[in-house]
């Protein structure tokens, strides 16, 4: 009894490398999600059919007031907690202001969430201003976001790579219109739970096409960045490719800024004084119904914040939802 152990346990060791690949499991085709980013009602909806609270610039995070380059004053960790599943990531680094960070050190933080949180689906829209390879360094990126330990005598180095590549849906072809997405629960069910879009690049002209990573203004429009105007009026912005813009997701910079060198081109801050006004249901919603007539009057995929932790964002999300 015992040696048939011991090969059953030597088994299902040796499969590990390819389980952690994305490879199904048996019990996995059975398996079905009965609550899907904390409501069951949305377990049967297209992710297309999802509004998403987003947190702008996830990483450019502080607590101290001074800090004029913050867009957060929670860290990612306490921003996936209070809700946020759109989150971002910018590659170029500014000098004396905030840049993102090493890409793994990040998606790790994502990883450590994901693997507690097994019924969220979560999307990423990074940008990469400055053409970094996307075979090259995007993708070993999110290989490697997770590690686990195997005994010393089993591998060498003893460290298997279990990242977030396996859980990122690929899709059959591209661009994918709004309503062609599967429900929360499919992906869920697959565990392909992460989407990723990248606002450049991903056509294959930043060293190669990979998969996973999805051209965001193929499929996600969004309106005027950097906004100004607590009215937040709306127009279609930034859009690419073959599909009209009711056929895109969308997504509204509901983040205000301010100007506090009023000369030239001025120098833009995010407001934080205004925040629990911007953040508030009212406001949100007022910004939400101004971008409705674009997409055929559906609310908006992504609501993307500052300040995640100030207002009521996560409400304002849930009333757009239907709840």
């Amino acid at each position: 009894m015992r040696t048939y152990l011991g090969l059953i346990l030597l088994s299902v060791l040796c499969a590990a490398p390819s389980l952690a690949m994305g490879a199904w499991l048996p019990w996995s085709w059975t398996k079905r999600a009965t609550v899907c980013n904390g409501h069951a009602e949305l377990c049967g909806r297209s992710y297309g059919n999802v509004t998403y609270l987003g947190s702008h610039d996830s990483f450019a995070f502080s607590a101290n007031p001074f800090a004029l380059a913050r867009t957060q004053e929670v860290d990612l960790s306490k921003q996936l907690q209070l809700g946020a599943r759109k989150t971002e990531f910018c590659t170029s680094a500014t000098p004396g202001l905030f840049d993102g960070g090493a890409v793994v050190d990040y998606l790790k933080i994502v990883k450590t969430f994901l693997d507690a949180n097994p019924n969220e689906v979560l999307t990423f829209i990074f940008t990469n201003p400055e053409g970094v390879s996307l075979p090259d360094v995007w993708k070993p990126a999110f290989d490697t976001a997770g590690i686990v330990l195997l005994p010393r005598y089993f591998a060498s180095p003893n460290l298997l790579y279990v990242g977030i590549t396996p859980l990122a849906y690929v899709p059959p072809s591209r661009p994918v219109s709004r309503g062609a997405w599967p429900t929360l629960g499919q992906l869920i069910d697959q565990g392909k739970r992460v989407v990723v879009f990248l606002d450049a690049g991903a056509d294959g002209s930043d060293g190669g096409v990979v998969d996973f990573i999805l051209p965001q203004f193929d499929m996600v429009f969004e309106d005027p960045f950097s906004p100004t105007d607590p009215a937040f009026p709306c127009r279609v912005d930034r859009i690419s490719g073959p599909l009209a813009p009711a056929d895109h997701e969308n997504l509204i910079n509901h983040n205000l800024n301010t100007n506090v060198i009023p000369i030239g081109d001025g120098v833009l801050i995010s407001d934080r004084a205004d925040a629990p006004t911007t953040n508030s249901v009212a406001s949100i919603l007022a910004h939400a119904n101004g971008c409705a007539p674009f997409v055929s009057g559906r609310a908006p995929n992504f609501v993307l914040l500052d300040y995640v932790n100030v207002g009521e964002g996560l409400a304002a999300v849930n009333k757009l939802n239907g709840f």
